[in-house]
Order: structure tokens, then C-alpha cells, then sequence
């Protein structure tokens, strides 16, 4: 027994070719949308490539972007068969390739799926890389003079004006750094000598004297509304890239949804067409269906076929090995 099986005259193949037709259409601006997300994605991450602990964070970007074109080419090509299923004559060139276009979208819907998924799971690696590249990077704020690594004290301070963040888990990170070059530093002042002195890595810290109560008068640090962004920039810019790859993720859905949609529909169009009562009559009735038995017959049908395909496999390697025995 067909699933979902629905009865068609030519006033109803008509119109649901034009429904798809249209909704085609719309999956190709779905499409646009995905590779335009997954375009900007990319250029937010290269604006602060210098703070990434690696090139892995460009995947899923670059599987945004190519899951967009490729909807675009296979809505583009399921929006010219339904326009050439209006006319018998046209949709003749599509019936031997359709069956392989169908199941090309189901593999591209399943794509789809995972490429959700990793967009909801990127929070995670990237919490990671940032982490290990923020730590670099204030480590490398003060070579304003090193080749590659002059830019970095702009990044890091744009960054964090932008963001209003400090530090990597927190400002209190800064104090554990030298941040400022030694091409600045008086060797001659005691205090600078004392500073290096007391560090064990001979590094000149500094804290500004925030941690610092007796250096204020009637301050303590714990209770006072301090003058810094307490937030660390890698909260901050995980946030900022994870609502933006969990907004493209529920778009990677709804585009899947509608791809579905069209699926099933492009699916009716096939087979409604391919039952006709009378072929050399369009205007006559058919049937159309989404699975010409029910899901578990054809789960079945599956498993058996790829049962007899292993054998066939098995019985032909037999054969061979017999046969070279036979040679030998």
C-alpha cells in the first residue's frame, strides 16, 4: 500500500507544480541567505583571526557557504522540472534522471541536518581556540616592533572597547603578563629593577594598583564600583559568535523544512505523472504517492537488496579466487 497516497487530475498537477515552482523559487533565496550568513561568519572570524588558536574555526563557515550554493543549483534544477512538467512533451528529458535528483535532495536534506547541528555545536571548539589564542595574543600585546605581531596590541584594544571586555577569563589576566615593551622601561629606576627582581621569570607586572588597597586612600577593591570591564573578552566574544551561529543554525532548519516541503512535492509531481490512466491523454487521472509501500516494506525492500549486492560481491570474489586457483 502506498504512503500518503492522494488522487490527481490535471487541475491539481497544474497547480501543484505551480505551488512548487514558486516554492523553488523561495529555496533558492533560502539558499542566497545560507551562503550569505555563512560569508559574513567568515569575515567576523578573519576580523580577528590573530586571536584564533587555529584554522579549524573556518569549517563551518565554509560549509555554510557551499550548502548555499549548492541549494541554489539543485532548487534552481527543481524549479525548471516543475516548470517542465506542465507540458508532457518537455517533462519527458526529466523522467529518467529524476529518481537520482530525488535522492540527491535526500541526502542534501541530511546535510541540511548535520550542518544545523554544528552550527549549535561551534560554541564549544571555539570557546577553545579562543582561549588558547587570547592567551597568545596578550602575550604578544607588547611586540609592537616584531614583524606579525605589530598589529596586535590594535586588535587586542579595539577588541576590547568594542566588546567592553578585559583580559582573557578576566582583567585580572593582565596582571599576570608583562604588557609593556621593554623599550620603554627605565633599567635604571629602582622600582622598575625591584619589579624584576621580585618576578621569578624576570618580567616587569603590574597590576596599576588596583589590587592594591593601601595605595588609595579609603579603597578597597572588593566592594569598590571599579573603573574596568570585569567581563573577559573570551565570554564575550563566545556569546557574541555563538547567538550569531544559533541564529543561523534555526535558519539552516527552516531551510531544511522547506526543502522537505518541496521534496515531498516534487515526489508527487513524479509519480502523479508516471500513473496516468492514459499516457497520450495529460488530462486524465492518476495517483501519486510519497512511498509506493510503507516505510517498513521499503526499509525492508532496502535491506534486502543490499543483502543480495553484499552477496553478489561475495560470490564474485569467489569466483576470481577459483579461477587464479585454477591458473596456478
Amino acid at each position: 500500500m502506498a504512503l500518503m497516497k492522494v488522487k490527481f487530475d490535471l487541475k491539481k498537477r497544474v497547480k501543484l507544480a505551480q505551488m512548487l515552482w514558486l516554492m523553488y523559487w523561495f529555496s533558492i533565496m533560502a539558499g542566497v541567505l545560507v551562503f550569505s550568513m555563512g560569508l559574513f561568519f567568515k569575515m567576523e572570524l578573519r576580523k580577528r583571526s590573530e586571536l584564533m588558536d587555529n584554522n579549524e574555526s573556518h569549517f563551518v563557515p565554509n560549509i555554510l557557504i557551499g550548502v548555499g550554493l549548492l541549494a541554489c543549483f539543485l532548487n534552481a534544477c527543481g524549479g525548471k522540472i516543475c516548470y517542465d512538467s506542465l507540458d508532457s512533451t518537455k517533462f519527458v528529458k526529466w523522467k529518467s534522471i529524476l529518481k537520482p535528483f530525488l535522492i540527491c535532495c535526500l541526502f542534501f536534506n541530511f546535510l541540511l541536518i548535520v550542518t544545523a547541528v554544528m552550527c549549535f555545536a561551534t560554541r564549544i571548539p571555539l570557546e577553545f581556540t579562543l582561549a588558547e589564542g587570547l592567551k597568545n595574543g596578550m602575550k604578544y600585546y607588547k611586540d609592537t616592533d616584531t614583524p606579525g605581531r605589530c598589529y596586535m596590541k590594535r586588535t587586542l584594544d579595539l577588541m576590547q572597547t568594542e566588546f567592553r571586555c578585559c583580559g582573557n577569563s578576566n582583567y585580572k589576566d593582565w596582571f599576570e603578563i608583562q604588557w609593556v615593551s621593554n623599550r620603554y622601561l627605565d633599567f635604571s629606576s629602582k622600582e622598575v629593577k625591584d619589579r624584576i627582581s621580585s618576578n621569578v621569570d624576570g618580567k616587569y607586572l603590574m597590576d596599576g594598583q588596583i589590587t592594591n588597597n593601601s595605595a588609595h586612600y579609603s579603597y578597597d577593591q572588593y566592594i569598590e564600583e571599579l573603573n574596568i570591564w570585569k567581563r573577559g573578552c573570551r565570554d564575550a566574544l563566545v556569546s557574541y559568535y555563538g547567538g550569531m551561529m544559533n541564529t543561523i543554525g534555526i535558519l539552516v532548519l527552516m531551510v531544511t523544512l522547506l526543502q522537505i516541503a518541496v521534496m515531498i512535492g516534487l515526489q508527487y509531481v513524479n509519480t502523479s505523472l508516471s500513473t496516468l490512466v492514459n499516457p497520450e491523454d495529460p488530462e486524465s487521472e492518476s495517483e501519486g504517492w510519497i512511498l509506493e509501500k510503507t516505510v517498513k516494506e521499503t526499509f525492508t525492500d532496502i535491506m534486502a537488496k543490499m543483502k543480495a549486492m553484499g552477496k553478489g560481491n561475495q560470490v564474485d570474489e569467489e569466483a576470481n579466487e577459483e579461477a587464479v586457483a585454477t591458473v596456478s
